[in-house]
């Protein structure tokens, strides 16, 4: 890190932050904002596009109707009010991913506005307002080849992918954030994290912050403790996941701080943020909004939506995911520590589905956040796609109920289930796995046990019942662990008492 640094303690002691947070999401709708281009990601470079995205001469946009639908629904999710009357503008800059050299955006007329998100941080609730939520376009893929940086900087030569320049996106920009020194980057990290939840449950976006459908900016300005007037802010660009966020505040408050002790001026400017150390870098100067000369699209007409459909895409809303967590949380019986560990590894819709399965919800919770979060971590990818669905892990729990497997047999079968042979009832029948419930083997196993530890059955008759532990481990061993360990010691008792 280059920069010179306050500690974190000292900054919290001197000043006062105020945070502004502009989160950018990518619609998942089939086609593109203003045209009939797929939106599919990770298809070959500059493939997924036409005339109009391209911004070639003669080519008329049109709106794309599901993402204002989408505008709308997230807007409401938000509290805010939905306006009657709105209309796109042109948002004037060169970028070398913006073929148009404008944006088609939202400016002094966003689709919702004056709204607010409670947000919870370790018990404690802060509302965050939202001033905006307006539409507009996402902007190509820039990237940088040769160099160290990955930045036009030192590379070689840069390509540009135009497959994004056009998906939907819904900005989201909050009021300043002003709340205590010491919280400003948990709050920061939670508002995000709450924010993409609803994003999820509205189901208008995967919300993937590593495939950067969602994605933040973080503004920062630093005062002293006291001053009426805020101080000037930077914006650090692009900041990919929760924990980046978090460490972007907690940076960025350091860092102006020791420029402001310094006597230094804070630059109005934009920041990249390095995730290997955690620190930002200067890009850009930052424009103010009359250096875009923004002007009302004369291609497109405004949008209009009645009060009626309003209504009826506020009736589509689902329960707010904070609320929901709380209620699921009482009804599983969840400790705090439970539900931390369920909330962070994305498991609750997958234990939710479980559940209603007629699985119990700790039995649910065990082989999710357990044994098939492990394997998803092991195969890089997400939990759901781990190979198992809901059902089949209702399936297996059922099967162990029954005593027809063992929790260290059902593992088995969850190893066949996702190497697709077939149910779990198929994978126990072709690999052997039921566990050996007559009574005729367990016994010979049992007998086989205590002849090879004599010791052992002296000490049982002696009433020493926990040295049975012994010989039912010598029995598992000889029925490769499908012995019934609950019969095998009551029959182990019932012949040496």
């Amino acid at each position: 890190m280059s920069d010179t640094l306050v500690p974190f303690d000292e900054v919290v002691a001197k000043y006062d932050p105020a945070l502004g947070l502009e989160v950018h999401v990518e619609l998942n709708t089939n086609t593109k904002m203003f045209c009939g281009c797929p939106t599919e990601f990770g298809a070959d470079p500059n493939t997924q596009v036409c005339p109009t995205c391209l911004g070639l001469p003669g080519a008329m946009p049109v709106v794309n109707g599901k993402a204002v639908e989408g505008a709308i629904r997230i807007g409401l999710a938000l509290n805010c009010s939905i306006a009657e009357w709105c209309r796109f503008a042109r948002k004037n800059y060169f970028y070398p991913d913006m073929p148009k050299n404008f944006q088609t955006s939202q400016y002094d007329e966003p689709i919702a506005f004056d709204g607010w998100l409670d947000v919870d941080v370790e018990g404690e609730t802060f509302r965050v307002e939202i001033e905006r939520a307006h539409m507009e376009e996402d902007t190509g893929k820039s990237t940088h080849v040769g160099g160290a940086t990955g930045r036009i900087h030192g590379a070689d030569y840069s390509l540009v992918d135009y497959n994004r320049a056009g998906i939907p996106l819904i900005e989201i920009v909050t009021r300043p954030i002003l709340v205590p020194a010491e919280k400003a980057p948990a709050v920061a990290r939670a508002y995000v994290a709450q924010l993409r939840d609803l994003i999820v449950a509205l189901g208008v976006s995967d919300a993937r912050m590593d495939q950067g459908s969602i994605r933040a900016d973080v503004n920062l300005s630093l005062a002293p403790k006291g001053a009426s007037k805020l101080g000037t802010r930077s914006e650090t660009k692009n900041v990919n996941s929760l924990r980046s966020v978090e460490r972007a505040v907690r940076y960025e408050m350091s860092r102006h701080a020791a420029i402001l002790a310094a006597g230094g001026s804070v630059l109005q400017e934009t920041r990249h943020f390095h995730e290997d150390d955690g620190s930002t870098s200067s890009g850009r100067e930052k424009s103010d909004a009359e250096d875009y000369r923004y002007f009302p699209e004369p291609d497109l007409v405004p949008v209009a939506p009645s009060r009626e459909w309003v209504e009826e895409l506020r009736a589509t809303l689902p329960e707010n995911p904070t609320q929901k967590r709380a209620r699921l949380q009482e009804e599983y019986g969840f400790s705090d520590l439970e539900m931390r560990d369920v909330w962070a590894s994305g498991a609750l819709p997958l234990i939710e589905a479980t559940v209603a399965e007629g699985t119990a919800p700790q039995s649910a919770r065990k082989w999710w956040v357990a044994d098939l979060l492990r394997r998803a971590n092991d195969a890089g990818v997400e939990l759901s796609e781990v190979g198992v669905t809901p059902k089949q892990v209702a399936e297996v729990q059922a099967l162990v109920d029954a005593k027809t497997i063992n929790d260290k047999l059902a593992r088995q079968v969850f190893d066949g289930l996702i190497a697709g042979e077939g149910t779990a009832a198929e994978v126990i029948e072709k690999r052997g796995l039921a566990l050996v419930s007559d009574d005729g083997p367990l016994l010979a196993a049992i007998d086989e046990a205590l002849a090879a530890q004599p010791d052992i059955a002296d000490k049982i008759r002696g009433g020493n019942h926990a040295a049975a532990g012994a010989v039912i481990g010598a029995v598992m061993k000889a029925t490769r662990g499908q012995a019934d360990a609950a019969r095998v010691r009551e029959l182990i008792l019932e012949k040496l008492s």
